[in-house]
């Protein structure tokens, strides 16, 4: 099976090598035919703590590393601000 890749912005430095990543994905509403925005939340894996608040991020998922962090940093794809 492959793994997922999951691009989004960083948000938060939430402690030691790990990091919160927004994603936002667009979908079609059923009912109003409108495109919506969708978000969720990921714990990603930072190892060497290169990632900060407000880079476009690239993970890979992984064996489970902690109760909610599946996913480790693959690269940066855009530095922030």
């Amino acid at each position: 099976m492959p793994k997922r890749v999951i691009t989004g912005k960083v948000i938060k430095k939430t402690g030691d090598k790990t990091i919160n990543v927004l994603v936002e994905r667009k979908v079609l509403h059923p009912k109003y035919h409108k495109i919506v925005k969708r978000f969720k939340k990921y714990l990603v894996h930072d190892e060497k703590n290169e990632a900060n608040v407000g880079d476009i991020v690239s993970a890979i998922e992984h064996r489970p590393i902690s109760k909610r962090k599946t996913f480790v940093l693959k690269e940066i794809v855009e530095r922030g601000e």
